[in-house]
C-alpha cells in the first residue's frame, strides 16, 4: 500500500503543480479569443477578430515595440559585457577577484524597488532625461549579473587544455578564443542572452522608475489592468508564449541531434 502511494505521489504532485503553473497561461490564451468589447473581464463570446488585428487596442503595439527594442539592445550589451566578465573571473586570478565575484551577485539579491529607486536618483543627479536611454542602461545593468552567472558555469566546465592545444598549433590568443573557446561557450552565451531578454522584456518595477513617458508592454498591462486588460494584449502574450515554446523545443531538438551525431562518432 505504501509503495503504491509512494509510486503515484510524486507524479500526481508534479502534475498538479504543472497544472497550477499553466492555469494563468490558459486564461490568457482563452481570453485572447474573447469578444471583449470595452472590457475583457468576463467572457462574452468567441471571436478571431483579436488575432486578426492584434494592434486594435490603442498603444498596445507601440508599447510592445518599445519593449522589444529596449530588450534587444540591453541583451546585446549585457551579453557582451557579462561574457567578458565571466571569462575573466574564471580564467584569470587577480587582486580582489573574490570581491568582484561577490559584487556580481549584489544586483541579484537587491530588491528591485530599491534598485529602481537608486537608479532613478542617480539619473536625476546626473541630469539625464528619462526615456529609452535610461531604460537601456538600467536593464543592461541588472541583466549583466544573470549573464555572468550563466556563462560562468559554462566557462568553468571547459578544459583549458583545449586552448593550450590551439596555442601549440601556433594560434594567437585571439584566434584560440574565437575558433576554440567561443564556439564551446556559445550554448551558454545563447542561454544567457535569452534569459537577459526575458528579464528585460518582463521587468516592470525598475522600468516604472526610470522610463519617464516611455510606455513598455508591462507598463501598458499594469495601467490597462484597472479597466480590464484588452484582448489584444492577451493575443500578444499568447504569441510570445508560443514563440518561447518553439525556441525551447528547437533548442532541445538541436541538442538531441548533436548528441546523436557525437554518439555516432
Amino acid at each position: 500500500m505504501q509503495q503504491t502511494i509512494g509510486r503515484w505521489l510524486i507524479p500526481v504532485t508534479a502534475g498538479l503543480a504543472f497544472l497550477f503553473l499553466l492555469v494563468p497561461i490558459g486564461y490568457v490564451f482563452a481570453f485572447s479569443f474573447n469578444d471583449a468589447g470595452r472590457t475583457n473581464l468576463t467572457w462574452r463570446g468567441f471571436t478571431l477578430a483579436n488575432w486578426q488585428n492584434p494592434c486594435g487596442a490603442p498603444e498596445v503595439c507601440a508599447s510592445l515595440a518599445n519593449s522589444l527594442q529596449i530588450g534587444a539592445v540591453s541583451t546585446v550589451l549585457a551579453t557582451a559585457l557579462g561574457t567578458a566578465i565571466a571569462v575573466g573571473l574564471v580564467r584569470y586570478r587577480f587582486r580582489f577577484s573574490a570581491t568582484a565575484n561577490m559584487l556580481i551577485f549584489l544586483p541579484l539579491a537587491t530588491p528591485e524597488v530599491v534598485l529602481g529607486a537608486s537608479l532613478l536618483a542617480q539619473f536625476l543627479n546626473l541630469g539625464a532625461e528619462l526615456g529609452k536611454g535610461t531604460l537601456i542602461i538600467a536593464h543592461t545593468m541588472f541583466c549583466i549579473s544573470f549573464v555572468v552567472v550563466t556563462v560562468k558555469a559554462r566557462v568553468a566546465s571547459l578544459d583549458p587544455k583545449l586552448e593550450e592545444a590551439a596555442a601549440d598549433l601556433y594560434a594567437s590568443p585571439l584566434q584560440a578564443f574565437w575558433r576554440v573557446t567561443f564556439p564551446l561557450l556559445l550554448p551558454g552565451v545563447m542561454a544567457a542572452a535569452l534569459l537577459a531578454f526575458a528579464m528585460s522584456f518582463d521587468d516592470f518595477i525598475i522600468t516604472n522608475f526610470n522610463s519617464g513617458s516611455v510606455d513598455t508592454f508591462p507598463k501598458f498591462i499594469y495601467v490597462a489592468a484597472t479597466r480590464g486588460i484588452p484582448a489584444q494584449a492577451n493575443v500578444i502574450g499568447s504569441a510570445m508564449f508560443i514563440v518561447s515554446l518553439l525556441v525551447v523545443i528547437g533548442g532541445q531538438m538541436i541538442s538531441h541531434r548533436r548528441a546523436k551525431v557525437l554518439a555516432a562518432r
